[in-house]
């Protein structure tokens, strides 16, 4: 079965029903659903809360992958109906910054490359690059997921001949100290 309509034109009770059922729809799409809660102008304020509630409690993990996979959106999300002063802002983007590394470690990708990672997605409206997927760390990437306990050089490889270098070189300097005395 099919939605045969855009999510965020759904009225409250579709929404329910959606909820209930969406395993019944071949073509549900759980990022569309979350978003379309922000966009949606046929909900009030308490309607969208209580609609991102239920919506959390049927698709936990997803959404707690929404935080790597699309931050703004679940930034958008968790303060829904908050009025966020600058510092509380930053203190999010932090949090979110956190959450990311620690998906990152845990699920244990060997890339970085998703979401609004993996698109060029610049401000202007006439660049010609917009929507276009891109590699990982490429010049035309805008948004980049990086870590202050990242240690890549270049364009987003690890060396690992100059990490090894180093500890020979290490274990040499240690050697001759010894020697030495």
């Amino acid at each position: 079965m099919k939605l045969n309509c855009r999510l965020n034109q759904l009225t409250e009770a579709e929404y329910w029903h959606l909820l209930a059922n969406y395993c019944r729809y071949t073509d549900f799409n759980s990022l569309g659903l979350f978003r379309s809660l922000l966009e949606n102008g046929k909900l009030s304020l308490v309607q969208r809360q209580q609609l991102r509630d239920a919506a959390i409690a049927v698709f936990p993990k997803f959404y707690e992958f929404l935080q790597l996979k699309d931050p703004t959106t679940y930034l958008q999300l968790s303060s829904l109906g908050q009025e966020l002063t600058v510092a509380d802002e930053r203190a999010a983007w932090e949090e979110i910054k956190h959450a990311q590394q620690r998906i990152l470690t845990r699920k244990q990708l060997g890339h970085r490359n998703f979401g609004t990672y993996s698109r060029h997605n610049c401000p202007y409206d006439t660049c010609p690059y917009n929507g276009l997927m891109i590699r990982q760390n490429s010049r035309l990437a805008e948004g980049v997921l990086r870590f202050h306990s990242d240690r890549r050089i270049g364009w987003g490889h690890y060396n690992h001949q100059t990490a090894r270098r180093h500890q020979q070189r290490k274990a040499w300097a240690q050697g001759r100290e010894q020697h030495d005395e």
